[in-house]
């Protein structure tokens, strides 16, 4: 296993964000692990995180242009990563998210942050 992926597993474990057991998914599905992204909830956790998704996108070879965060638990992962991608990789990546109701007032929309437009998500 790449580094970025132990210290994830570890990560995840430590903050018990990844449980093992019988979980019923919103889905109604039955799953014998539950994963909760909300549980990265200090600075520390956060960059770590950060790090780890930077480094799996780069360790991909995926070619990409922007990253978008889904609303909610999404924002703050986009967020870590662009500031990883840029500071541990050298990459300045815009990024965007979307909001789940539109905005009514000043500019308006859904999507907050880089244009999406001819952009590899």
């Amino acid at each position: 296993m790449e580094q970025y992926q132990l210290t994830f597993i570890d990560l995840a474990l430590k903050r018990e964000a990844l449980r093992f057991g019988r979980f019923t998914l919103k889905s109604g599905r039955e799953s014998p692990y539950f994963f909760n992204a909300g549980l990265f909830s200090d600075g520390e956790a956060l960059a770590s995180l950060g790090k780890c998704y930077a480094a799996a996108i780069v360790h991909s070879g995926i070619r990409f242009d922007m990253i978008f965060g889904p609303a909610y638990k999404g924002i703050p992962l986009a967020a870590a990563t662009v500031v990883a991608l840029s500071g541990e990789h050298g990459r300045s990546v815009p990024y965007a998210f979307n909001r789940k109701e539109a905005k009514d007032h000043g500019e308006g929309g859904r999507i907050v942050g880089a244009p999406l437009s001819g952009s590899v998500l």
